[in-house]
């Protein structure tokens, strides 16, 4: 490693250790030359599928589009950015699992909505809306009808009835 410092390729590393989601090492180095001390983080290199869009035209797969739309659906809602980086994290890691080398863009859609739907129900709506297009009123009202029927069916009593 180069030091950012000096530019003397002779470093050492001080301390290793895991970072962010055990995905990534954080080291800290000194270099040989100036003595200056500076932080590394080593990851691996995967690579994620390339996305087939709507009208058939295959691009690179981009974290930030991914990231900036989950953040849309989620502006001004109540939930903290832990959350919003392990559902991004959970959505790369189901793609990754997939072992495709090209994946629909609407599978992708699909993958942001379960994570949505558990993080908040109307940043779900949000972005189901642009998803699928809704043309009126009526779609919104069967999308909220189908999560109050979710919700309806996990009473308390239900769910006595189903530890028996």
């Amino acid at each position: 490693m180069q030091c950012p410092f000096c530019g003397d390729s002779d470093t050492r590393v001080i301390d290793s250790r895991l970072a962010g989601e055990g995905d990534s090492v954080r080291r800290r180095r000194e270099c040989v030359a100036c003595k200056e001390r500076f932080t590394t983080f080593e990851t691996a290199e995967l690579n994620l599928p390339r996305v087939i869009k709507s009208d058939g035209v295959r691009e690179p797969f981009w974290e930030e589009k991914l990231s900036a739309g989950v953040l849309r659906a989620l502006e001004k809602r109540p939930v903290n950015s832990e959350n919003i980086d392990a559902a991004l994290s959970r959505i790369k890691k189901k793609l990754l699992s997939l072992g495709e080398r090209e994946i629909p863009s609407l599978k992708i859609g699909e993958l942001v909505m379960d994570e949505l739907q558990g993080l908040d129900k109307v940043a779900y709506i949000r972005f189901a809306s642009v998803y699928k297009s809704f043309e009126d009123v009526n779609a919104f009202r069967e999308v909220i009808d189908a999560l109050e029927k979710e919700k309806s069916v996990d009473t308390p009593v239900l769910q006595a009835v189903k530890k028996r």
